[in-house]
């Protein structure tokens, strides 16, 4: 499978699934077995010995065949086909109704379920035409753990865990081991960002600084971190207006406070503050300019949402200044990325500088020793657990906010359980409906 094929959802193919009234049944047990077809029912679906019973009941009858449609991945058609081929069913391809979105499905055959997949599981379900954007929420997630908690020990030790997880040692932790890549990935993003900031079990000279240390300089760090939102932020934008265009078309994505309009009021933000920062007026003329109309067609975006008229002319106005605050506070929100690797550093600088302190012949060394060790043991658990809850919340609050404005259906097939068909069924039921014994699948032959 290509990477271009991971980005989005496994393609659905709407089906019917038509059989002669005698095979019902039976075609009902090999879809109950295949396990990949979504049916269409108007009760929720058991799993008890009578659920293919109530399925029958409410299947579509015009004698002398009965039928049922449903959601199939394109990739198992086929194959499913051949299963219902000895009963003489088939499997009809639809069109997708008009205005029903079709199920989602991201894991299988070639996309297996990973941690980054989990972060963007928990926010909600990918709608079907939308870009799947695990991967950005993975990498993103490790870089951003990485600016707040580091420093080369603690990465290192985190690496390590992660590895320690690949193995299975730990029993109780096996429910954690699929995990390991994502932990580990966090601890070397911790390892890099030590090595810019010289940190290495805190401020111990051990090695050098490279880039700056976070609290000799902390401005910097700050706008540094405000820029890499600014990045994330103008990808969210981009997948974004992305997924309107699938979801609705370009009209309306123009007017989308995530697609176009919102891209470029981003933009203009961008271009203003750049402006202004090095004096440039064609820079800050465009700027507005640019934020004027994208301005207008947000409000267009909103009031045609809102129904029109007074009532929807007041709420558009409230929803776009709420828009405004928002890009401008999201922006700002990458600061906690600066905050919390500052934090980080300021907490190992007292447990070295109390350390130092107490370094001295006697009992001076152990009581040094245990500071140290203790100091940095709380400190990494405290950080850790920090730094990765606020890493989710950039996650979920700045980046998945643009990316989504809807919520899909998880794809779940009817699949309850079923005894598996004797080859004695179902050549009996070849014989019924006349299929040649040397046509049967090799499975089926008696």
């Amino acid at each position: 499978m290509s990477w271009r094929e991971t980005l989005s959802p496994v393609q659905m193919i709407r089906v019917a699934l038509v059989a002669p009234a005698a095979n019902g049944h039976a075609m009902l047990e090999e879809v109950a077995l295949s396990a990949v077809v979504e049916l269409d029912l108007p009760f929720a679906p058991g799993d008890d010995a009578e659920e293919i019973e109530r399925v029958f009941q409410v299947a579509v009858v015009s004698d002398p065949f009965v039928g049922f449609a449903g959601w199939a991945p394109a990739r198992e058609v086929s194959s499913l086909a051949e299963r219902l081929l000895p009963l003489g069913a088939v499997v009809v391809p639809l069109r997708h109704p008009v205005g029903v979105q079709p199920p989602t499905l991201l894991t299988g055959p070639g996309r297996p379920s990973t941690m980054s997949r989990t972060l963007v599981d928990t926010y909600g379900t990918v709608p079907y035409r939308d870009v799947d954007p695990s991967r950005l929420a993975g990498i993103a997630y490790v870089v951003m753990f990485g600016i707040m908690f580091g420093d080369v020990g603690h990465g290192a030790v985190l690496a390590l865990l992660g590895l320690l997880l690949r193995t299975g040692w730990i029993k109780r932790l096996d429910a954690l081991k699929r995990a390991w890549l994502f932990v580990t990935g966090a601890g070397l993003a911790a390892i890099v960002f030590g090595f810019l900031y010289g940190e290495a079990f805190g401020p111990t000279g051990l090695i050098p600084v490279i880039w700056l240390s976070p609290l000799d300089e902390p401005v910097p760090l700050l706008i540094a971190a405000i820029i890499f939102g600014a990045g994330l932020l103008a990808i969210s934008y981009l997948i974004g207006t992305i997924n309107r265009v699938r979801e609705g078309g370009w009209g309306y994505a123009l007017y989308a406070r995530t697609g176009v309009a919102g891209s470029l009021l981003f933009v203009a933000v961008g271009l203003l503050a750049l402006g202004i920062v090095e004096s440039m007026e064609p820079f800050i003329v465009g700027a507005t300019i640019l934020a004027i109309a994208a301005l207008i067609l947000i409000f267009i975006g909103l009031f045609v949402d809102a129904g029109g008229r007074v009532a929807g002319a007041i709420q558009a106005s409230v929803e776009l200044l709420d828009t405004v605050i928002q890009l401008g506070s999201n922006v700002a929100s990458f600061a906690r990325l600066a905050a919390f690797g500052l934090t980080h550093a300021a907490l190992l600088m007292v447990v070295w500088q109390g350390t130092q302190a107490l370094w001295s012949p006697g009992w001076g060394y152990v009581a040094a020793v245990l500071l140290f060790l203790v100091g940095n043991v709380l400190t990494f658990a405290l950080e850790a657990l920090v730094a990765g809850i606020q890493a989710l919340r950039l996650e979920y609050y700045e980046i998945f906010s643009r990316i989504f404005a809807a919520e899909g259906r998880q794809f779940r097939p009817w699949a309850p359980a079923v005894p598996t068909p004797s080859t004695d069924l179902v050549g009996s039921i070849n014989e019924r409906v006349g299929v040649p014994a040397d046509s049967q699948p090799e499975g089926s032959r008696s």
